[in-house]
């Protein structure tokens, strides 16, 4: 089944249905990336923040992400195979707070729609969002290789750029 042009603008999240829901993953592969959320109650104007909690992001990218594609190698298993993978659903869509600004479902469900680099707004190509730097691409380092005890040595602030 086709989607309908530009059905993010007409339906809202809730009423998306699996294929319009799956669809608007941009694949930038940032929410595969470790993360560290702490209690501070002074974070600084990049981190994203929920209550008094501050996520920190790494390169440090999940074992089964293939960073050149940005895509799980194990997608259908990935809950299983990572039990600390959220999977993302209408019904903790209110629990984003960990998600990169950028995320489409994140944008959407605040209010600010499909940046012009989306791959939904490009033919479904992510060239433009490589291009962009929006994605993991060339920037990313698997958990298979580094020491997580370290894990203050690799965290960085790129995937919070969100621009449009």
């Amino acid at each position: 089944m086709a989607l309908a042009e530009k059905y993010w603008e007409h339906k809202s999240l809730a009423e998306m249905n699996s294929e319009e829901w799956e669809a608007l993953c941009d694949g930038c592969g940032k929410c595969c990336l470790n993360k560290f959320i702490e209690d501070d109650d002074e974070a600084g104007p990049t981190d994203v923040l929920h209550a008094n909690e501050q996520v920190h992001f790494t390169n440090i990218a999940c074992r089964y992400l293939n960073s050149q594609a940005c895509e799980c190698t194990e997608y259908a298993q990935r809950t299983v195979l990572v039990p600390d993978c959220i999977a993302l659903t209408k019904e903790n869509l209110k629990d984003i707070f960990f998600m990169p600004t950028s995320c489409a479902y994140r944008r959407l469900h605040e209010g600010r729609g499909l940046p012009h680099w989306h791959p939904l707004l490009n033919d479904g190509k992510k060239s433009l969002m490589h291009k962009k730097q929006m994605s993991v691409r060339n920037k990313s380092i698997s958990e298979l290789k580094v020491d997580m005890n370290d894990f203050e040595d690799y965290i960085v602030r790129w995937p919070l750029n969100d621009i449009d």
